[in-house]
């Protein structure tokens, strides 16, 4: 059986994780894309990129799926620059909004898609190609009728794996409780995964996870934050 099949990229594609509920972007956010698109966007295309060419070097490489405003990953890339990171959002004011602060600070080890995550990591990702993935506090779909929209599940799990090198990093963390246990539930019964702490536990926030407003906000909620951490077998 191949890992096409063991995958089945068409069930994956089959249920959006994500809802594009598109703001009105700025007129900065706009002359982002007009103007720093070229500089810090990689256009889909459907073929694996070579990342050693876009980003003139070779390095480890992040990515992170669902950057919302960028606030976290501007943060990260600033304060790691001996990683390349990867970017994956399909809200445009967003993007737009991190690739205004990056131009500000001349970021180089940057690059953004605008486009949905598992067809980027399906067709974009050569296999082995990352070190760390992060996917920090995605849409929860608390509704019951809607858990199966949840991004984290065994499916995705193993593409991820597909595209890590061994021993890289799976950083999840959420503010939902259910949401929380739904992970660990997943990551525990994953055959490519094994917990980086121990089997069945949470852990402890790390440092490289900046506290973000939309984390606040949550906390202001009286939500509370689980990260897991998962290392690649």
């Amino acid at each position: 059986m191949t890992d096409e099949n063991i995958l089945r990229p068409d069930h994956l594609r089959r249920i959006r994780s994500f809802v594009l509920r598109e703001g009105r972007m700025t007129p900065a956010q706009q002359r982002a894309f007009d103007t720093l698109w070229s500089r810090f966007g990689v256009d889909y295309r459907g073929d694996a990129q070579n990342f050693d060419a876009a980003f003139g070097r070779h390095a480890s490489r992040v990515m992170e799926i669902g950057f919302g405003n960028g606030e976290a990953l501007a943060w990260a890339s600033e304060h790691d620059q001996a990683r390349d990171f990867i970017g994956v959002e399909v809200h445009g004011p967003g993007v737009g909004r991190l690739m205004n602060v990056l131009a500000a600070r001349d970021a180089g080890n940057v690059r953004l898609y605008r486009h949905d995550a598992v067809e980027v990591l399906e067709h974009e990702i050569a296999p082995g190609t990352l070190d760390e993935v992060r996917i920090w506090f995605p849409d929860p779909w608390h509704k019951k009728r809607h858990n199966k929209r949840r991004l984290i599940q065994p499916e995705f799990v193993a593409l991820l794996a597909s595209r890590t090198a061994p021993g890289g990093l799976l950083h999840l963390a959420t503010d939902w409780q259910a949401y929380a246990e739904h992970m660990l539930e997943v990551m525990e019964h994953a055959p490519d995964w094994r917990n980086a702490i121990a089997p069945g536990i949470y852990a402890e926030k790390p440092a490289w996870r900046i506290e973000t407003h939309f984390e606040r906000r949550g906390m202001n909620l009286g939500h509370g934050v689980w990260d897991l951490l998962y290392r690649r077998i």
